[in-house]
């Protein structure tokens, strides 16, 4: 059980609150520049969060950045964002019509991934960045770490629906335990726990991955 073996509580302390040369740059994800939900830039793409989502690992093309800041693709994602509340959980019913086929986060997600030289995990990042308590981080080592696929965000909005909320409640004890930044999603606090436990030996399409529970 990933969640509940103690190593989980020092992964998260390891990624999130180390300084200097042992920081994990990702640990900075959500609280680089304020963060990038605040109500004055939550709708619009910032220098702060093409900053924040390198930090993870993903790089975007230079012409993919200036569209993002300042052209037609930004625009375009701004009024997506828009209609995507920030304070919305993955877990919430609410949240249920903006990740349908469909939906807003939905239509922002494949038109980021469809663009030339972004591509699926860096769609999810940087949305993830803009909505952190509805869009997970996503990439192959977390998908193969949960070993789950396409619809992640459906099956997730279940899992921490089903049994009372309990997988929610694990993640909520984990945060508290391992004293994380207030602005460390419940979500979030799952994709790190499988990516710090499993990165290390993923084995691309080969690999068994890890067990929820």
């Amino acid at each position: 059980m990933v969640l509940d073996d103690p190593r989980s509580i020092a992964d998260l302390r390891r990624y999130f609150l180390k300084a200097g040369d042992e920081a994990y740059a990702g640990g900075q994800f959500e609280r680089l520049g304020g963060g990038g939900s605040r109500p004055d830039i939550a709708n619009i793409v910032t220098a702060a969060d093409l900053i924040a989502v390198e930090l993870l690992s993903v790089h975007l093309p230079p012409h993919r950045l200036l569209d993002l800041l300042q052209g037609h693709l930004g625009e375009r994602l701004a009024a997506e964002l828009a209609r995507i509340p920030v304070e919305v959980e993955l877990r919430d019913m609410d949240a249920v019509p903006l990740i349908a086929v469909g939906g807003p986060a939905d239509i922002a997600w494949r038109m980021l991934r469809d663009t030339d030289g972004i591509g699926w995990v860096l769609a999810g990042k940087l949305l993830a960045r803009k909505r952190p308590k509805l869009v997970p981080v996503y990439d192959s080592v977390v998908a193969c770490a949960l070993r789950t696929g396409t619809g992640f965000w459906e099956w997730l909005h279940g899992r921490l629906r089903e049994d009372n909320g309990s997988l929610a409640q694990r993640l909520r004890v984990l945060h508290r335990q391992a004293n994380l930044p207030a602005e460390v999603s419940l979500i979030r606090v799952l994709d790190v726990v499988f990516w710090m436990r499993h990165h290390h030996e993923h084995q691309g399409s080969n690999c068994r991955g890890l067990e929820l529970s």
